[in-house]
């Protein structure tokens, strides 16, 4: 699309303001696809609304103020209108984010023909909890409130123990009605994967985790590659927490890039799904921009970069992981089906 590059010249000027140097042009236009394992063609960028315009009551980084847990903090439908207007096609919702009305109404107002959109959405943990009825309501919800009769893809969020496999085999049923157009994870370790594919008939598209210069679990990603299932990477941009890394401005200041680029470029050269946020228009334009940059990343730069993953990191994800998987559920913090022994690296 035109109106990205066009964009990106406008705002240029307020961008140096923001960064050392200068976005390159946007290259939303021609932002590459990959290929599920289904054979379905999804975008390789795309746009996270997690945190826009409200911030879930139980976040794991929920802050005060303006943004208090469980508050409006701006308006999503003019964000997520911003973002599609910039270009953007793909959008990455939640039953958890808890605005899908508001970003069903920016698809609404923005004109943008469905045939052109990759939306996406998962179930949250309460739902898995229930079982699969809550599951394919929450499915018929998101529909709704994101105004289409069917979803490009549609994940279980988190591994809930005991009930994740019943969620996802009822997301088999969903697809195979046309509900969704394809399935998948988010989440899963290794271990959770293969209690999944001893049930499942349809082996998942993607599997949405934290994925990041700081936290490259190469392990997991190296499993994930053999069973063919995509990475959709959130968090690439560490919520801006590494702006200022020192590694991360020593490569982008040898190629005349931005922190944010250089951290959704790494994550483009993995071969992940990249799913950048922002409020601001100007840096979703700049988010954008990392195609060329993660063609010219070399050896050095990776050298570098994948060095800044630490075990205190990856011990950090664990102890999240056996936390957030029982997280608004009845299920205890030491419930015996949470997995002690997962792959985390």
């Amino acid at each position: 699309m035109r109106l990205a590059s066009r964009l990106a010249t406008a705002m240029i000027g307020a961008a140096r303001g923001l960064s050392r140097s200068s976005p390159r042009m946007s290259s939303l236009s021609s932002a590459p696809t990959v290929t599920l394992n289904d054979g379905t063609s999804h975008p390789q960028i795309g746009f996270g609304t997690y945190k826009v315009g409200f911030i879930p009551a139980s976040a794991s980084a929920a802050v005060a103020g303006a943004e208090a847990s469980g508050g409006e903090v701006a308006t999503a439908t003019d964000i997520v209108k911003d973002a599609l207007d910039v270009g953007y096609r793909f959008l990455d919702c939640a039953q958890f984010y808890g605005n899908e009305v508001q970003v069903g109404e920016a698809i609404k107002t923005s004109k943008v023909p469905r045939k052109d959109l990759y939306l996406a959405s998962k179930c949250w943990s309460d739902a898995i909890y229930e079982g699969p009825a809550a599951v394919r309501a929450q499915v018929e919800r998101s529909l709704r409130d994101l105004g289409t009769d069917y979803l490009d893809l549609y994940l279980v969020h988190w591994p809930v123990p005991g009930k994740h496999v019943a969620a996802y085999l009822e997301l088999e049923k969903c697809r195979a009605e046309g509900l969704v157009k394809s399935i998948g994870v988010s989440n899963y370790a290794v271990e959770d994967v293969e209690e999944l594919l001893e049930k499942a008939s349809v082996v998942p598209a993607v599997n949405q985790i934290e994925l990041n210069p700081f936290l490259y679990r190469r392990e997991t990603l190296n499993y994930l590659e053999k069973k063919g299932i995509k990475v959709q990477a959130y968090r690439a941009l560490r919520d801006g927490k590494a702006f200022d890394d020192a590694t991360i401005n020593a490569v982008a200041n040898k190629h005349g890039a931005t922190p944010a680029q250089v951290l959704g470029a790494w994550c483009v050269a993995k071969g992940a799904i990249y799913m950048p946020k922002s409020t601001k228009r100007e840096r979703m334009v700049e988010n954008a921009d990392v195609f060329q940059l993660a063609a010219a990343l070399d050896a050095d730069d990776f050298s570098r970069l994948d060095a800044l993953t630490t075990p205190g990191a990856i011990a950090a994800y664990k102890a999240l992981y056996e936390k957030c998987v029982v997280r608004d559920t009845p299920l205890s913090e030491d419930d015996p089906g949470i997995k002690r022994g997962i792959t985390a690296g």
